[in-house]
């Protein structure tokens, strides 16, 4: 189980569902449930917060360059760092191979994809 904080149920439900296709599981006065491939996360209300400066939550995908792709369709900006190796998408490539982009919640919370080099 994953927990993320957000300020606003409407707002993070149309990301979290709308956006990234997560399935609402429930929601009550504390927490909206979704699942995202067998893993639930509750989505908790906050009354404020500071987002982290670093990545919260993430997920491994097959292919980073389509999922880049489909994401920017939706209206998502992925963050621009100044990492060696950040390709023109927003995909930073590590030296170990792994390919990674960034981008956020509507409450400011770093969210990323990643694609993993084959073993």
């Amino acid at each position: 189980m994953a927990f993320v904080p957000t300020t606003d149920f409407a707002r993070a439900r149309a990301f979290y569902e709308g956006i990234l296709g997560l399935r609402f599981l429930s929601q009550n006065d504390f927490a909206i449930a979704m699942e995202a491939n067998g893993i639930m996360i509750r989505i908790a209300k906050v009354a404020e917060f500071t987002p982290a400066p670093f990545t919260i939550l993430g997920w491994r995908v097959t292919d980073i360059d389509a999922t880049v792709a489909k994401l920017r369709k939706k209206g998502v900006r992925f963050q621009v760092y100044d990492f060696p190796g950040l390709d023109e998408n927003g995909i930073w490539t590590a030296p170990g191979g792994a390919r990674v982009a960034w981008f956020k919640d509507p409450d400011g919370n770093v969210l990323s994809v990643t694609r993993l080099p084959a073993t």
